[in-house]
């Protein structure tokens, strides 16, 4: 199997700042491939008036206080700014980080946030999709380092030009979503990497949909790279592991049904699920982590897990 790639994504809602950096700093210090923060502006478990803190502002606190890991938002809202300010702060962050930055763009799912903030929310989500198709599209240009002139119903570009470029030749874009019509084409067209969740047999079928739709738009399906995401808690047993998190849920004032993406268990159990995704192409894993930050998680899955797998 090839070499486990991993993530985590530090919930930033229920917390307070010192926590949320620190845990970053330890992240980075253990080798960790990508971190990633949502972008929301209200809580999105639980009760929504608890607080939470901006995502592209607080990678960008990330970005200076980091040496190796690759910052993104899992994923960014397209809805909240223009795509020119995407990929405007998308390039800052690069250049902050040293060139580790990934620019994560999804459709948008939260309406409450939308109204209370005056944001436009559309019709629907499949309005939001073609949104995010258009925008990602020029953002990808913006970012490769060309003139963007563009006229649609939601967005006009006239002779739109960015200085500095990334310091990356090319920039990563990660989409989050297994829509089969309208998001999966979009990272057949766009994306580098693509996050998805479900089962195994889930994201296989979402898989051969994908690589259909790259063979339509003449992409390299290869180009892309398969992340798989969870809610994570790592103990000796699941009993144990199971008790962590529904504390967590407790300080996180919400609740949470069971579902294929929450993973509980001992060190063998999770290398045993990660082998299982990585056999149908997703060798990247990006555990979630609700505040309080679990550092045994964080810990056993980088020291513990990841040798078992490459092992």
């Amino acid at each position: 199997m090839p070499d486990l790639k991993l993530g985590i994504l530090l919930w930033s809602q229920a917390t307070e700042w010192p926590p949320l950096f620190d845990a970053a700093k330890r992240i980075d210090r253990l080798g960790y491939d990508h971190l990633w923060t949502w972008d929301h502006l209200y809580a999105i478990w639980g009760e929504p008036d608890q607080p939470i803190f901006e995502g592209w502002t607080t990678l960008a606190a990330w970005a200076a206080a980091t040496d190796r890991v690759r910052l993104g938002l899992m994923v960014g809202a397209n809805t909240i700014r223009n795509p020119g300010l995407f990929a405007k702060t998308a390039t800052t962050l690069d250049h902050i980080s040293g060139g580790r930055a990934i620019l994560g763009i999804g459709g948008a799912w939260f309406e409450l946030e939308h109204t209370a903030h005056g944001i436009e929310f559309g019709s629907g989500f499949g309005q939001r999709l073609d949104w995010m198709d258009e925008s990602v599209g020029v953002m990808r240009r913006l970012l490769d380092g060309e003139e963007v002139t563009f006229a649609s119903e939601k967005y006009r570009f006239e002779k739109l030009a960015h200085l500095p470029l990334p310091l990356q030749k090319h920039l990563p874009i990660m989409i989050g979503g297994i829509g089969e019509k309208k998001t999966l084409r979009t990272i057949a067209k766009y994306g580098d990497m693509w996050n998805g969740f479900g089962t195994p047999e889930e994201l296989k079928h979402k898989d051969e949909v994908l690589r259909r739709h790259c063979e339509e738009v003449g992409r390299d399906e290869r180009e892309i790279e398969r992340t798989v995401g969870c809610q994570l808690v790592i103990r000796d047993t699941e009993e144990e592991a199971r008790r962590f998190w529904m504390y967590q849920l407790e300080q996180n004032r919400c609740e949470f049904e069971d579902s294929s993406s929450l993973w509980l268990g001992s060190p063998e159990q999770i290398a045993e699920r990660c082998r299982a995704f990585g056999e149908i192409g997703f060798h990247t894993v990006v555990a979630e982590l609700p505040a309080p930050f679990d550092m045994e998680t964080i810990e056993r899955l980088m020291l513990e897990v990841k040798p078992m797998v490459e092992g």
